[in-house]
């Protein structure tokens, strides 16, 4: 799963991080067939903790602790709304009810103005219903449609079957492997990593029903 979502950038001095209103602006709410993609909020954190709090996901994910706690979930909301993390972190919501799902995202990268990452995880029941890649399907979307970037790049653990077939299907491209820190393993784990220029997304727009 999923790459860098929950990596923080607390590494800035408070003064130079986003406010909430700057850190939303270019994030608007995303729709798809059956989700909403939004802003998370505090009425999320118990879902949140719920579903996070699962060694499955937290292995797989490189800055989620395990285990994972209500104090992690509302942490992580505050730090959204800090834009301490990432740029874009949208929780995933079906549309017909509301329910929490998990969560995605895009994160810049420090000396690549032209290049974001995208990360996400999903909570174990909503697992093999395709909802994940289409969440991933309109947070691409979005980012090559209202940024000026030149691809997005995603990363997923060498042993993670079903985040690859996520990434395959939104067509990015293998590029290599390598070794990232896992905060809830301890240790560095083995990652691939995957890119999607502008080029091959223009000719991938109709995503069809990915499942």
């Amino acid at each position: 799963m999923q790459g860098e979502l929950l990596r923080e950038s607390q590494s800035r001095p408070p003064e130079e991080r986003q406010k909430p209103d700057s850190s939303r602006r270019f994030c608007p709410v995303l729709l798809s067939r059956r989700l909403v993609l939004r802003a998370p909020h505090e009425d999320d954190i118990d879902a949140l903790a719920h579903l996070a709090n699962n060694a499955a996901i937290a292995t797989m994910v490189s800055r989620m602790p395990h285990p994972y706690t209500a104090t992690d979930a509302a942490d992580f909301v505050r730090r959204t709304k800090e834009g301490g993390i990432g740029k874009c972190v949208y929780a995933i919501t079906r549309a017909d009810n509301g329910e929490f799902l998990g969560c995605c995202g895009l994160e810049p990268q420090d000396d690549d103005s032209k290049t974001l990452e995208i990360g996400y995880w999903l909570g174990e029941p909503y697992w093999n219903a395709g909802y994940t890649t289409e969440a991933a399907h309109a947070l691409v979307d979005m980012a090559f449609r209202s940024r000026d970037i030149d691809q997005i790049d995603a990363r997923c653990r060498v042993m993670n079957v079903a985040s690859r077939r996520v990434i395959q299907k939104c067509g990015f491209q293998f590029q290599g492997s390598g070794m990232v820190p896992s905060l809830a393993l301890g240790g560095m784990v083995a990652v691939e990593w995957y890119r999607l220029d502008r080029k091959t997304w223009l000719s991938l727009r109709s995503w069809g029903e990915g499942k």
